[in-house]
């Protein structure tokens, strides 16, 4: 019994079994593998950079500028005008560190000039410089010669730059401006023989140190005679130090000492001789970003033992999306009156008897800016206050043949001073400048007018290198003149100059140049300083050894 129903069920069983393992082909069929992954490490491969090009960078940056003291310069006094007006020219530069130039022109003036290197320029550099130059004109006694000598050098370590030079100069000139038609010199009566031996040594860093401070402690000795009438010596200490804070601030100290002894030769009824000593110490805070640079700090200043805290304040700032920058300041600063300095603007200067030192206190503000790639051009107006200015005027006491200069001290005088200038730049191809200054003086108590200044100079410059050996240049000078004062309290004015120069310059090999220099070529025998008329047209021609 119970195998009959178990064998029955078995196959039932079995059977549905057989059907469900049969094949559904209405399906599609999967598969599924399983598989373990064992990682591994590959081989380093060498990492290969491809280069790409970089973007151009179009952005203009504006630096911050500082405007250079002005110490010691007289800012309404033209450039040197001698006797013969001549103009250093520029050798073709081809890479030659030692150079003999060699001339001769008219008014039988030879001229010389040499310069010779020495060292590595990274480890030591030596450098001597020598020009010669004479003229003789056609007014007896107006003859001229000057021969400078100087020699410099620097050693360097890795950090800091020991510099030194010395130099002597001496320049000949003859007081021919009187009457020769009532007066008889002989040639050694009238002679003004200035020299001037100088010494000076410093030591500075050339990168800023761990601490962030720059330095550039300097002396210099200068020894100053105008023959047989006086001797002048001046000692020179200047330690300037500046010390970064961050990126934008930094601060600056410059401690000066200015100390000269004067003292006259053979002077009747007897000798001078006295002291005239500068000491100052300018504190300075700077602030220089980019678009704005401060500089703010005040200068207390020791004229003679008298005290004076001079301001000096001055800035730039980019106008927003232009290239200009205004400038603006407020700018103290003592001019020291010795009598080197003097003779430097007027070298037919008798002895002095005193010397009063000029304080000056200028206010301006102006523009500047850079017009494409090659066009700048800045412009400046203010008032600068002066005390002590000096002024030029002939000897007018009785008996005097007014061939000699004396000073004549303002004490308080205004001047309204406008200055601007321009340069277009082509590479080192193409070069033009010019420059135009105007003075203003008044309110005056001592002189009736500003005897020896010059109201108005325009000035301007070509450098061109027409072709590669061939450099082309010329110099204009253009100024109204000043007045002047005769005896009797008679003033008048000179009359105004045009002076144009030229010159061309040819290199026939690496080694040799020809050079020829016409200057002067209006003739026109102007007058800078009363009774003494410079030389007309005069040429001059020569050659340019470079080894």
């Amino acid at each position: 019994m119970h195998t009959k129903i178990i064998i029955p069920g078995l196959v039932f069983c079995l059977s549905g079994l057989a059907s469900f393992a049969q094949r559904d082909t209405t399906k599609k069929q999967t598969i599924d593998i399983t598989s373990s992954y064992k990682p591994v490490l590959r081989n380093a491969v060498k990492v290969n950079f491809s280069a790409s090009n970089l973007t151009a960078d179009t952005s203009k940056i504006i630096s911050p500028y500082t405007i250079p003291s002005q110490i010691l310069l007289y800012t309404y006094q033209p450039s040197a005008l001698k006797p013969l007006a001549l103009t250093q020219d520029t050798g073709v530069e081809l890479g030659l560190r030692n150079f003999l130039k060699i001339g001769f022109g008219n008014y039988t003036t030879p001229y010389i000039s040499a310069g010779f290197s020495f060292g590595d320029g990274k480890k030591s550099l030596i450098n001597i410089y020598a020009d010669y130059i004479s003229s003789k004109g056609k007014i007896k006694y107006q003859d001229y010669s000057q021969i400078n000598i100087k020699a410099s050098g620097s050693y360097f370590t890795n950090r800091n730059e020991v510099y030194g030079s010395a130099g002597i100069s001496q320049h000949n000139y003859y007081l021919y401006g009187y009457n020769h038609l009532t007066h008889t010199y002989n040639k050694a009566d009238v002679l003004q023989r200035l020299t001037d031996i100088k010494l000076k040594a410093g030591f500075r860093n050339r990168d800023v140190n761990e601490s962030g401070i720059s330095y550039d402690p300097n002396v210099e000795i200068n020894v100053f005679n105008s023959q047989n009438k006086l001797t002048e010596s001046s000692l020179l200490f200047i330690v300037p130090a500046e010390k970064s804070i961050d990126d934008k601030f930094s601060i600056k100290l410059t401690a000066k000492a200015d100390i000269t002894s004067y003292s006259t030769k053979n002077y009747i009824p007897n000798n001078i001789k006295f002291n005239n000593n500068i000491f100052s110490v300018a504190p300075e805070v700077i602030y220089a970003t980019p678009v704005l640079s401060i500089h703010a700090g005040v200068t207390p200043t020791w004229d003679n033992n008298q005290l004076s805290v001079l301001p000096n304040f001055y800035g730039e700032a980019q106008i927003p999306d232009k290239s200009f920058l205004v400038q603006a300041g407020l700018i103290g600063r003592f001019i020291k009156n010795n009598y080197q300095n003097l003779s430097d603007i007027n070298p037919y200067l008798a002895p002095s008897l005193s010397q009063k030192n000029t304080r000056e206190i200028e206010a301006y503000g102006g523009l500047k800016a850079s017009i494409g790639k090659h066009f700048n051009f800045s412009a400046k107006a203010g008032f600068v206050h002066y005390t002590n200015l000096p002024f030029f005027i002939n000897d007018t006491t009785i008996g005097s043949d007014l061939k000699n200069f004396k000073v004549s001290n303002e004490s308080k005088v205004t001047d309204l001073r406008i200055h601007g200038d321009m340069s277009f730049i082509s590479q080192d191809k193409f070069t033009v400048t010019g420059g135009l200054t105007f003075n203003g003086y008044t309110g005056m108590k001592d002189n009736a007018k500003a005897w020896g200044t010059v109201p108005l100079e325009i000035n301007a410059s070509l450098r061109w290198w027409a072709f590669k050996q061939v450099m082309i240049k010329g110099d204009f000078k253009t100024f109204t003149g000043g007045p002047y004062l005769l005896p009797n309290n008679v003033n008048k004015t000179l009359s105004g100059a045009a002076d144009l120069s030229a010159g061309v310059e040819v290199a026939i090999n690496k080694k040799i140049s020809a050079w020829f220099d016409i200057n002067n070529i209006f003739n026109d025998k102007y007058q800078r300083w009363n009774n003494y008329e410079l030389y007309g047209l005069n040429i001059l021609a020569g050659v340019i050894l470079k080894f």
